[in-house]
């Protein structure tokens, strides 16, 4: 799954800088339309304001739970991306995912679906029927240089189940230090994983300290290191810091999903679904798929199961290639 972006200005707008201890900022999350009218809302967290990366991770939106009888649900035309890997998690519900590549396939929680955009594919999500609800995150990852220019591809994986403390983590996408590693193939070193942790409860998470990292809660309270996070924040743990002690001081559940890497050193444009180096990347990668959105592209393939997205216009000022600030 790879949602659409439907809105060209990408960044979160509340940020706050945390003055002491390994959390460094808290960002709230900016609320943006997915797909148009007949689609849902997400809640968006990175980019931000402070940080274009996190690792590799460059993006993340966070949805749900959003019943979905008496809805049209999630909805996503067909639509393209360049230069990137698509990462979707649920908490509920299941999502039909299809591409150029002839893979159609399930979302459905508990296994991570990674999409390897590379030079270019497109997809569509649509919620089952079955589905009561729909909840979850969907995020991207940056392709290095020396991978963006390879052929798309499709990879699943179950997440793997770990007790640490009083608490539960979930694996599902890179490694942590002493848990293993998730069989999907990823281009930079980094980690993706459920975090969950009762009322009352600890847990200390032992990090990789060259990594950066950052906490998405998804629900409930949580105090990462004294630092207080509430529901839907996004907190940022910079490089140096090889574990993290959290607790819940709620009366439910919590529930985050950490997400961290070697930081990211390249700088990137990226606008709309499209991740490339510059301005012309861009404008060649929109042309390309506006001139086969009906009958498909060498770049991009071709699905025709429904009607595909077109690409916004492109802006009337030059893309700039952006780094972390």
């Amino acid at each position: 799954m790879g949602m659409s972006r439907v809105d060209t200005d990408q960044e979160s707008d509340s940020h706050q800088l945390i003055s002491s201890g390994p959390v460094a900022s808290i960002t709230n999350p900016r609320d943006v339309p997915l797909g148009g009218i007949r689609a849902m809302n997400v809640r968006r967290t990175l980019p931000n304001r402070g940080r274009t990366t996190i690792g590799a991770w460059c993006f993340l939106d966070h949805y749900g739970p959003d019943p979905q009888k008496g809805s049209a649900g999630m909805q996503v035309a067909p639509h393209p991306h360049t230069g990137l890997q698509t990462v979707s998690w649920l908490f509920s519900g299941n999502i039909e995912h299809r591409d150029s590549t002839g893979v159609t396939a399930l979302v459905s929680p508990g296994s991570v679906n990674l999409m390897t955009a590379g030079r270019g594919i497109q997809h569509s999500e649509i919620s089952t029927q079955d589905s009561a609800s729909l909840h979850g995150v969907q995020l991207w990852i940056a392709l290095p240089d020396h991978a963006r220019h390879q052929k798309a591809h499709f990879d699943a994986a179950l997440a793997t189940l770990h007790h640490i403390d009083e608490g539960t983590v979930l694996l599902f996408i890179g490694s942590l230090p002493g848990l293993g590693r998730i069989d999907v193939p990823t281009y930079s070193e980094l980690v993706g994983a459920e975090i969950m942790i009762p009322s009352g409860a600890n847990m200390t998470l032992v990090l990789e300290g060259r990594h950066e990292h950052a906490v998405l809660l998804d629900r409930g309270l949580l105090h990462i290191e004294g630092a207080a996070l509430e529901t839907h924040q996004l907190a940022y743990i910079p490089p140096g810091v090889p574990s993290l002690r959290i607790h819940n001081p709620g009366d439910e559940q919590a529930v985050g999903i950490l997400i961290g890497g070697e930081p990211f050193q390249e700088e990137i444009v990226m606008w709309w679904n499209f991740i490339g180096r510059t301005h012309d990347d861009i404008e060649q990668f929109r042309r390309e798929w506006q001139a086969g959105i009906t009958s498909g592209s060498a770049r991009f393939g071709h699905l025709d199961h429904m009607p595909a997205l077109n690409a916004p216009k492109m802006p009337g000022v030059k893309l700039r290639a952006r780094a972390n600030r």
